[in-house]
Order: C-alpha cells, then structure tokens, then sequence
C-alpha cells in the first residue's frame, strides 16, 4: 500500500504511523495512506516565511505571472494521469474531472495574464496622491505589499486541484509563499499536481509546501503576517475563527464556507421560452455537476407557484433519463458519485431531515447510505420553513419554493439563507432584474442575472471565474477570493504612506 509523503522545507517527506486511507467512493478500494505525524510544521513554516518570502517577494509581478503559467503547463502535462486519479479517488465521471483540472489550469493562466500586465513592479500603488493639508506639498498616496508570512491553504474535498490552483494563483502573484492543506479523503490529485510542479523544477526554493494528513497543530504555529485561506463546511470554518493562536496574532482569515445558494425564476419567464429552457438547462447541470458536491451549486428555486407543475414535469423528463448515478468507468455515466463514503451517510441524513417539511416529487432517496445517489426534487409544503433555508444535502439535491413571484417575496426567501456564495435571477424584464439586484446583493457575493440576452453565452451559477469575486456575506463564510486583482488584496497589505509631494512622486511614479 502506497503512503504519499508531504513536500515540507524544500523536501519530501512521510509521517510517522498508519496514517488516514484514501478510498474509491465506490469500491471501497483503499488507495494510498497519508499522514502528517510527526513532521516538524515549525521548521516548514519557518523555511517557508525566510526562504520561500524573500525569494518570491524578489520576482516582479510579470516574473511571476510567466512562473504561473509555467505551472499551469506543468500540472497540464499529467492530466491524463490526473484524471484517471481523480475517478479513482475522487467517484468523478471523466468529465467532472477535466472541469476540476481545466478549471484549476485556466485560472493560473488568468493570473499569470494580470501578472504579465503589471509589469516590472514588485508591489501596487491604490488611487493617487491627495492633498492632506492646505499646502499641496504634504500629500499621502496608499500602496499595497506582500506580506512577510506564508498563506496556509486549507482546501475542501471536491476541487482537489482547483482548490489548490487559484488560491495558489493569489498568493504567488501577490508575493506570498503557500502551503497547500488538502482535504485528506481527496488529497492523491492534488499530490500528483504538486509533484508535477516541484518536479518540474520551476519553483522558487521554499515557496511552496503540500501537508498531507492531519492538520495537527499547524495552526498553533501562525503569527501575525501570515494568512489562513479556508473552504469547507461553516461549523470548521467556526473553529479556525475562534483558535487561540489565530485570535492572538489577529492573522488574516478567509473563509468560503457552505451555502444554500439560490435561483429566483421570475414571472414573465414562461415554459417554451429560451430564458425558461437557460433555466431548465443551468439547473440540471448544477443539480449533476461533480453529483451536486459543489459549493456553488443551487439548493434552492424560488418561483412562482404557477410554474411549478410544468418546472416539475420538465425536470423530470431531463433528470431521470439521463443522469442516473453510476461508477464513473462506466463509459454511458453522465453522473458519477459522492467523493467519499462518509458523504454518503451524511448527504443521506440530511436529505431525510429536508424530507420531513418537503414532497419528494422527482427522484428518490435510497433506502441506505451510498455513493451512487440519484437526482432529488422536492417541493417545500412551507416557503417559510426555516430549517428548509438551514439544512443542506450537499449532493444531487433542490428544493423548490413557490411564492407570489413578487421581488418583495423573493429577496426574503434568499435572506433566509443567510448568505449565499451565488443567487441567480431569471428573467427578460430589465426592471424586475434591477430590482432584485438591489434587494438581494446584500446577501450574495455574485448575482447572475439569466435572460434571453445571454442564452448562448452564460457559464451558470456554478462556474468560477478568476476575474468574478468568489465569496459571500454570512453563512456562505464572509470571504471573498479571486476577483482579479481583488484576490491579491487577502495577501497584501494596505499601508498610507504620508509625506512631502516630491517624495512621494519619485518613490511611487506610475500608479498600477
């Protein structure tokens, strides 16, 4: 049995003991072992914030916008291994797997492009110099530098190598060292990618570590110029908050947590209508998609209790057909499984607990814990039911609320959430959209507004672009990555330089 080590102070290295199995979600096949006993995390860090700091800190934002790409090429040139690991570790259909590479590669190409369009700087200046007094001569002007720690990454299960990829992309452009937590149930693609990347010999000495296992006591280790990035369930997301060493040094949190994210189909949107089949077709793919274990993905439909009949009917005819759960070697599976088989127990229970206050009116719920879960459609019996805008079955799971089709009633609906990472809105009337722009912005990191307009163009809800902010207020986690240069602003830090005007023009010509 296979033990995959973890690349701490330039080297590879094994923890000590049995370690955690990494299976097939649908075999049960253990593949690998891992573990994070007895590695020494102070010299890591350490190694990472004096070597691996100054080494990045010394490139220009182009240098290391061409160090990205030569990542992105680096993890591209074993993706045919990566996805064959990924259905093996992961229950992903082929496809699924290129959408968590591809999705990864893209967006270190996205950044090593605003990278390139930096130039030659090594950090950024924020707006223009300002006058400060009655005399021009005494003037400020805000400039943004990497911070002299490391960005600790703490991924989630389902992007292993998306995960890794842009919050790695924010940090090596801002001249941040990172060290890559990955889930451990997932973690063999992302240590592939990184063996791809430090075999590849493109790294800066010291600028990137892979910790495998147990987080153990790593955050005991943080000080008050490093970052923790963070995505997972909002209950471990609570628990970094609240770490004493986190709390002491006031270090820089983001969190991207779980969350019920919405879809608001509007009144004019009628079946037959390209709007209404952007819809049907955003839906489908958001419910299938990595079987539903997606951050992004909708959880929740508010529409018009007209619509729900012909919604219901459509979702039928598309869903039961095609995207029966199966092993992802089936050559036929448009649909694979859930990544790992705790997830199969959980996802299942929930699932159950949403039941009590719903209509299972497409699909069914499996009688016991598995993998292979089946699309569900289930029809809310209380708009208003509050632990229908609480629980979450992070799966192949949506459920529909009917409502007056109202802005008024709509926005509510989304509030009870509590915060989404995405809320989408379906409609042709420009009016109707602005206003539930408006309303529902307070509690959304991004609105998608689907139209006719945009039929042929629109990427869904579910895709993250590295020049859109991903995040959201609230449950969703209150963070807020990628965003094109905004990413950079979590690994940077603000300072208000004031001084005489000449100065401040000789040290900071150009603003970036």
């Amino acid at each position: 049995m296979s033990v995959i080590e973890s690349y701490l102070a330039g080297c590879w290295q094994a923890g000590t003991g049995a370690g955690s199995p990494l299976v097939n979600p649908v075999t049960g096949t253990t593949l690998a072992h891992a573990s994070s006993a007895g590695l020494d995390l102070t010299a890591s860090l350490h190694h990472a914030r004096t070597v691996g700091g100054p080494a990045l800190r010394a490139l220009t934002f182009a240098e290391r916008g061409t160090l990205l790409d030569a990542l992105a090429k680096a993890i591209y040139s074993v993706r045919d291994e990566l996805l064959e690991v990924s259905m093996a570790n992961t229950g992903v259909t082929r496809s699924d797997a290129k959408f968590d590479i591809d999705g990864g590669t893209a967006t270190l190409s996205a950044y090593a492009a605003i990278g390139r369009g930096l130039g030659n700087a090594t950090f950024l200046t924020d707006g223009d110099i300002e006058q400060l007094g009655r005399s021009p001569r005494f003037a400020g002007r805000h400039i943004r530098v990497p911070l002299r720690g490391v960005a600790i990454h703490i991924n989630a299960f389902n992007f292993p190598i998306w995960g890794l990829a842009e919050k790695l992309a924010c940090a090596f452009l801002a001249g941040m060292p990172v060290l890559c937590k990955p889930a451990t149930s997932t973690a063999l693609p992302t240590w592939r990618a990184a063996k791809a990347m430090t075999d590849s010999g493109l790294l800066p000495a010291g600028s990137f570590s892979l910790l495998v296992g147990s987080v153990g006591s790593l955050l005991d280790h943080v000080g008050p110029q490093d970052v923790v990035a963070f995505t997972g369930s909002a209950d471990t997301g609570a628990k970094i908050r609240t770490h004493p060493a986190v709390v002491r040094s006031s270090v820089r949190l983001n969190i991207e947590a779980d969350s019920l994210n919405a879809v608001v189909v509007a009144p004019d949107v009628q079946p037959g209508s390209a709007c209404f089949d952007l819809f049907l077709r955003e839906l489908v793919r958001e419910m299938t998609q990595k079987s539903g274990q997606k951050c992004t993905a909708t959880r929740r439909v508010i529409l018009p209790t007209n619509l729900v009949e012909p919604v219901v009917a459509a979702l039928r005819e598309r869903l039961l057909p095609e995207y029966l759960p199966k092993p992802p070697t089936d050559p036929s599976a448009r649909m694979g499984a859930l990544a790992t088989p705790s997830q199969g127990v959980d996802v299942l229970d929930r699932a159950r607990a949403i039941a009590q206050h719903c209509d299972l009116v497409v699909g069914s719920l499996p009688a016991e814990p598995t993998t292979l879960v089946a699309p569900c459609v289930m029809l809310a019996r209380d708009s208003s039911a509050a632990e229908l805008h609480e629980l979450e079955a992070f799966g192949p799971f949506v459920i529909l609320f009917p409502c007056d089709g109202s802005v008024a009633a709509a926005a509510d609906l989304v509030a009870r959430g509590g915060g989404t990472l995405v809320t989408t809105v379906y409609s042709d009337d420009i009016d109707y959209a602005a206003r539930c722009v408006e309303a529902m912005a307070p509690w959304t990191g991004r609105l998608l507004l689907g139209s006719a307009r945009i039929a042929e163009f629109s990427t869904g809800p579910g895709l993250v672009l590295p020049n859109m902010a991903h995040g959201g207020p609230g449950r969703a986690g209150g963070g807020l990555e990628l965003g094109g240069l905004r990413g950079l602003n979590l690994y940077m830090q603000t300072c208000a330089v004031q001084g005489a005007r000449p100065v401040l023009e000789r040290l900071f010509p150009v603003a970036q």
